[in-house]
């Protein structure tokens, strides 16, 4: 309604709609919020892949090392590489529980 008013002018005698609502309704304020909270998390799993991906960029002279060395220090290294990125996983992990508590919280607010 308030783009069709933008976009259509209208005689200075008909009624017209403030272009911005006085207070939005606590359940739609809940919910913006919600979504705001949403693409946060997005923005930092997608910075959290990225970073990622730059380890491994940052990794890769380290696993081409694993092809020259004898076989003791390939494991070490190889098994410090699984670590890490078992820590990584554990923290993504970590990041969408922490996500479902919040929509669980928001959405117990949204019910009261």
């Amino acid at each position: 309604m308030i783009l069709l008013q933008l976009l259509l002018p209208l005689p200075p005698d008909s009624l017209q709609l403030p272009l911005l609502p006085v207070s939005l309704p606590l359940p739609l304020l809940l919910l913006l919020l919600l979504l705001l909270l949403l693409l946060l998390l997005l923005l930092l799993l997608l910075l959290l892949l990225l970073l990622m991906m730059l380890l491994l960029l940052l990794l890769l002279p380290q696993l081409l090392l694993l092809l020259l060395l004898p076989l003791v220090l390939q494991l070490l290294l190889l098994l410090q590489l699984l670590l890490l990125l078992l820590m990584l996983s554990l923290l993504l992990i970590l990041l969408l529980l922490l996500l479902m508590l919040l929509l669980l919280l928001l959405l117990q607010l949204l019910l009261l």
